[in-house]
């Protein structure tokens, strides 16, 4: 049986309805089937009583993965007196129909309500906005309204997998813009992975907005779509892979440090991943006086001699290693203080983690499954993994 990476989490939970005859030993069974599973219950709701002490109830159950999940299905329908009326994925659940919609500020319950919303009223507002156009950001939602811009081509740590099947990230980032923030945000997902058509794209819809998020754009795409959309708006132009990730990082490095008694100028730090991310992580690592970086991407140990680079690693080249090192990343990672992971999952091995320095730091940050997990990496490093921390 092939399982998750991950212990049993939220994201692979399921919920399960199930008859239960007898109102104590058939309970008592099926909760611990599922501990000798190491499935991991949630919550247990009464759907509701039946006669002679049986029971239907909804088991919400955390799983490692979908085979995970299968396996404990079946073994409770294999519980004598229990019967499994059906199973669902909790993560499915909340996705049918999508996560967002658009609802009105206003309440419209009159013909007056209308007149002032929509038309005749409305067009005495245009006319003001026509004559004064700042006052569109405080007679409309671009005051407060994001375009959350993606063309899918570097989707989480899955890649190019295109406009439709990134738009659940978007809908999700979407959801943290409106619930920690209160602001709306909505998603764009365009089916061009041109440059020139991107940028066309969300100049000609920029009027609608306050700002552009760019999200899950591939290197080195992302770099030139940044570069022109903020020379060319008025409005806020954030690369959220790069950015936003980079604050972040620069951020868990700073207090890592200062719990370790470590000093930036006197640490190496090895970055695997040299796209979008890795490449802001590096530039804003070195604001902090870290001077010994050294980046991998696929075919190894970025340095000046590699003549197999495109212009955006070309600034690795130029800007980091400054002892040379060559070879792959078990090689180059010996005495590393810090591992930044923005690659892909189960890159880094606990031989790896083993060559680092003491005290050293692991950031796993791949995504949905990073480099390594806490748990896997030994307790004499600190590891902070995709959507979870030991640290």
């Amino acid at each position: 049986m092939t399982r998750s990476a991950f212990t049993p989490n939220a994201g692979d939970s399921i919920i399960v309805r199930l008859r239960i005859d007898g109102q104590t030993k058939g309970f008592s069974q099926v909760t611990a089937r599922i501990a000798q599973l190491n499935g991991q219950i949630g919550a247990i709701d009464l759907v509701r009583p039946l006669s002679q002490g049986a029971s239907i109830r909804d088991f919400s159950i955390y799983t490692s993965g979908v085979d995970h999940g299968e396996e404990i299905v079946e073994a409770l329908g294999k519980v004598k007196g229990v019967e499994v009326i059906h199973h669902s994925d909790r993560t499915f659940l909340m996705h049918l129909g999508g996560k967002i919609e658009v609802t009105s500020r206003q309440t419209l319950k009159t013909r007056d309500d209308l007149s002032m919303a929509y038309t005749p009223g409305v067009g005495r507002v245009c006319n003001a906005i026509h004559k004064d156009p700042d006052l569109v950001y405080k007679l409309t939602i671009k005051v407060n309204t994001v375009a959350i811009v993606t063309d899918g081509s570097a989707v989480l740590g899955l890649g190019n997998i295109g406009p439709e099947a990134s738009l659940p990230v978007m809908e999700g980032k979407a959801m943290l813009f409106k619930e920690f923030a209160g602001i709306d945000a909505f998603p764009i997902c365009l089916n061009t992975s041109s440059v020139d058509e991107v940028v066309n794209t969300v100049r000609a819809i920029a009027p609608g907005f306050g700002g552009i998020n760019l999200e899950d754009i591939a290197a080195p795409h992302c770099f030139e779509i940044e570069r022109r959309l903020q020379e060319e708006l008025n409005i806020p132009v954030f690369h959220d892979d790069q950015h936003g990730t980079a604050v972040v990082v620069s951020s868990a490095l700073i207090n890592s440090l200062k719990l370790l008694g470590k000093k930036p100028e006197s640490i190496k730090v090895v970055i695997l991943g040299a796209g979008a991310a890795g490449t802001a992580c590096a530039k804003m690592i070195k604001q902090l006086k870290v001077g010994n970086i050294i980046a991998c991407d696929r075919k190894g140990a970025i340095h000046k001699n590699r003549d197999d680079i495109n212009e955006a690693k070309q600034w690795f080249a130029d800007n980091t290693n400054p002892e040379g090192l060559k070879g792959s990343l078990n090689d180059v990672i010996a005495g590393a203080d810090v591992f930044l992971g923005v690659s892909g999952p189960r890159q880094l091995t606990v031989e790896d983690i083993k060559k680092m320095a003491k005290d050293s730091v692991v950031f796993a940050l791949a995504n949905p499954i990073p480099e390594i997990l806490p748990e896997e990496a030994g307790p004499h490093v600190a590891v902070m993994a995709t959507g979870r921390s030991d640290y």
